[in-house]
């Protein structure tokens, strides 16, 4: 069996940055896959499951209810090696193209002091696995680190 794309890149030269991972065709319609690293493989600890389920309930609200970005967001969740999300937009994009959305999510999820959406029994399968002070550090280091201070070179898979 061929490895898939993902297993060929080099993960102990990745950083924490934006790559677009994939660009599918699905109909008439492009479908743009970024990967939004947030820590540095095998180098940095790793995101615990209850900050990646909050980041997910508050990245995914954001991104559906987002005026521009609502209608075009397909999927925002984990990638389980705890490393990154995957980000899945409707139509052909680059990474720079979407720097300004992702400083206002990162922006607003560090902030975020309210209940997290969708954190009830009734709307989630694992509501109590959630840590919204810990979502909010790694938005803001996240923030800071990459989002407001990115360049060109962190926004390709390094070659």
């Amino acid at each position: 069996m061929e490895k898939i794309a993902s297993f060929t890149i080099d993960h102990m030269r990745m950083f924490p940055w934006v790559f677009i991972s994939r660009k599918d065709e699905v109909g008439s319609e492009i479908v743009t896959t970024f990967d939004l690293r947030m820590t540095k493989p095998n180098f940095e600890p790793v995101m615990n499951t209850a900050e990646m389920h909050a980041i997910e309930h508050l990245a995914a609200t954001f991104l559906r209810n987002h005026s521009t970005y609502g209608s075009k967001t397909i999927y925002f969740g984990p990638m389980w090696c705890r490393t990154w999300f995957y980000l899945l937009l409707k139509g052909d994009y680059e990474s720079k193209d979407i720097v300004d959305l992702l400083i206002e999510l990162y922006t607003f999820m560090s902030e975020f002091t309210w209940e997290i959406p969708g954190q009830s029994a009734m709307d989630c399968g694992n509501y109590l696995d959630m840590n919204l002070p810990m979502a909010r550090y790694i938005s803001k280091k996240y923030l800071n680190e990459v989002l407001l201070n990115i360049e060109d070179k962190n926004l390709f898979y390094p070659q």
